[in-house]
C-alpha cells in the first residue's frame, strides 16, 4: 500500500470516529418514548406500504396490531393474505368500497367512512393493541365524509403506548400540526404514466 493510501485510510478513520463520537452522544440524548401519530401522505407510490412496513415490524417484536382499510376494501391485496397469517396478533378490517370516483356515492362512502372510524376507534381503546393503522384515512377527511375535530380528539385521547398510522393523500394540515412524524412521498416517476397498469406484488 503506497502512502497515500496509507494517508487517506487514516484521515477516513479519524473522520469517521469524530461522525461516530457526534452520533453517539446525540443518540444517548434522546431518552423519551411515547406511541406517535404517524402520517403518510403526498403524491408518491409508497403511503400504504411504508405503514405495512411498520406493521410486520410490530408483528416481529411480538405486539398486536389493528388495521383499518378505508377505500381499499374492494381490492384484494397481497399483504392481506400475509396478514391472515397472524390471527392471534392483527385484526384486518376494510370498510372501503373502492375509490371515490368509482363508487360515485356520497352518502354510502360516508357511512361506509363511518364504520370504519368506529372500528379504529374500537381498536384502540383494546389495551393489548399497540399499533393501529386507518389506511387512507385523509381520503375521508379530504372529502368531509368525517369531521376532522371529531378524528383529532380521538387522537389526542388515545393511551400514551399507542402508535397510530394514518395513510391518503392530501394530509389536512390539522392532522399534520397533531402529528409526531410526517413523510410525503413524493412522485418523481410511475409507470402508469407509460401505459402500465397495476400489477400484484407492486400496487396491490
Amino acid at each position: 500500500m503506497s502512502d497515500t493510501n496509507g494517508d487517506e485510510d487514516r484521515d477516513h478513520a479519524l473522520k469517521k470516529a469524530k461522525i461516530k463520537a457526534a452520533k453517539d452522544a446525540l443518540y444517548a440524548s434522546k431518552t423519551g418514548e411515547k406511541g406517535l401519530i404517524v402520517v403518510h401522505t403526498g403524491t408518491g407510490k409508497g403511503k400504504s406500504t411504508a405503514a405495512w412496513g411498520m406493521v410486520l415490524r410490530a408483528l416481529g417484536h411480538g405486539y398486536r396490531v389493528g388495521i383499518v382499510q378505508f377505500v381499499k376494501g374492494a381490492r384484494e391485496i397481497g399483504e392481506r393474505v400475509i396478514f391472515d397469517k397472524f390471527p392471534d396478533q392483527l385484526r384486518f378490517v376494510a370498510h372501503g368500497e373502492g375509490f371515490t370516483w368509482e363508487t360515485q356515492d356520497r352518502q354510502k362512502d360516508m357511512a361506509l367512512a363511518r364504520q370504519a372510524f368506529e372500528a379504529a376507534r374500537e381498536m384502540m381503546t383494546d389495551p393489548e393493541v399497540r399499533m393501529v393503522v386507518m389506511d387512507e384515512l385523509n381520503i375521508a377527511l379530504r372529502y368531509d365524509y368525517l369531521p376532522i375535530e371529531e378524528v383529532l380528539d380521538v387522537l389526542r385521547d388515545k393511551r400514551p403506548d399507542l402508535h397510530v398510522i394514518i395513510t391518503g393523500r392530501n394530509a389536512r394540515p390539522e392532522l399534520i400540526e397533531a402529528a409526531d412524524l410526517v413523510t410525503e412521498m413524493q412522485l418523481v416517476k410511475h409507470p402508469f404514466r407509460a401505459g402500465i397498469k397495476a400489477q400484484p406484488g407492486i400496487e396491490f
